[in-house]
């Protein structure tokens, strides 16, 4: 071997040897421990925890869970743990900190799994919350609520109900600010006699009146579009028409008297929706910490699980006085074809 090679390898070793100092292994990386709540805890402390049964959660998974799998890289979540993780961060409105840490997740990982869980719900809005589609579906929604005190031809109950969100900066920020005077999504819910959800608008600002709402809705083309032969019940915040029936401010006879307190039971059904949806996922209650895009995402995916756990027959949680919040609007009074309409009706019925 020649000098010159012997100064080649040489050279090529202390390179070697630079490139070592300066470029340490990779660490490889681990991952925690995951172990599925499933079989951490009893029954009725998995149902306080992730708002389900156990039952009711294992057909979760298996209703969405197809649309969750994971490619394999990195740690592999697997469907059953992102839908239960995602169901005790809505649930028990824990800190995504706190959540991570019970389910071996990174918090970064934490709303990435929230976002997936609610899209794959989202994608079946159709099969769980919609208007009635015929006639035989508006009859057996009337009877539904005649059960409740005799009202009749009620297809539905609606109003508004404020979700907190963070403040929202910039220009259109003061615009999120309600009448209590906290940031807030106003939402509009359609409600029937059994509470399940069968329309819902999650995109309005908080300083929205209920009524505009409604005006600027597909809903209410629908209704002036003659597809419905049934009709509204709503609070005085909303003007009365042939398919929208509002209370009578100043009742002066027996039969008004009577229409008032029957539309007030029935119309019932829609506060008790509202409290029933806030108390099993109580996020809705004490508000949201994420994204503006996210928490409207998340409030429709909560409204179609609200509608699966009364299909599985949950049981409901217990509703606590603060979620009974809804504060009376300025009344609208009724005037025009709607009055009239509605005179005729109490003249018939009461």
């Amino acid at each position: 071997m020649s000098i010159r090679d012997i100064e080649s390898v040489e050279e090529v070793v202390f390179m070697d040897e630079i490139f070592d100092c300066e470029q340490p292994r990779r660490k490889k990386k681990s991952y925690r421990a995951r172990v599925s709540p499933l079989e951490m805890y009893s029954d009725a402390e998995f149902r306080r925890k992730y708002r389900f049964s156990k039952e009711g959660a294992i057909k979760l998974i298996d209703l969405f869970g197809a649309q969750l799998k994971s490619d394999g890289r990195g740690g592999k979540l697997s469907p059953d743990l992102q839908i239960l993780t995602a169901l005790r961060c809505w649930g028990r409105n824990e800190v995504q900190d706190d959540s991570a840490d019970l389910h071996g997740i990174s918090q970064q990982s934490i709303t990435n799994v929230c976002r997936r869980v609610a899209l794959s719900i989202v994608q079946k809005r159709q099969m769980y919350i919609r208007m009635p589609a015929n006639l035989d579906e508006e009859l057996q929604k009337m009877n539904m609520f005649s059960d409740i005190c005799g009202f009749r031809s009620v297809v539905g109950c609606i109003d508004c109900t404020h979700i907190r969100i963070p403040h929202v900066p910039g220009n259109e920020g003061h615009y999120y600010i309600n009448r209590k005077n906290f940031p807030s999504l106003n939402v509009q819910v359609v409600c029937d006699a059994s509470l399940k959800i069968m329309d819902i608008v999650a995109r309005w600002y908080g300083s929205a009146h209920d009524s505009r709402i409604f005006n600027e809705s597909a809903l209410k083309l629908k209704f002036e579009g003659g597809q419905f032969h049934g009709r509204l019940l709503g609070d005085s915040g909303y003007a009365c028409t042939p398919y929208l029936f509002t209370p009578v401010l100043r009742p002066r006879s027996r039969k008004e008297v009577r229409y008032n307190a029957m539309h007030v039971r029935t119309r019932n059904s829609v506060e008790r929706c509202f409290g029933v949806l806030k108390s099993r996922f109580r996020c809705l209650q004490t508000g949201f910490r994420n994204s503006l895009e996210n928490i409207k995402l998340y409030i429709v995916a909560l409204a179609i699980l609200h509608n699966i756990a009364i299909i599985f027959n949950e049981e409901e949680f217990p509703v606590e006085e603060e979620v009974v919040e809804e504060q009376e609007l300025q009344p609208i009074q009724a005037v025009g074809r709607g009055a009239a309409v509605r005179a005729a009706f109490i003249e018939e019925n009461f």
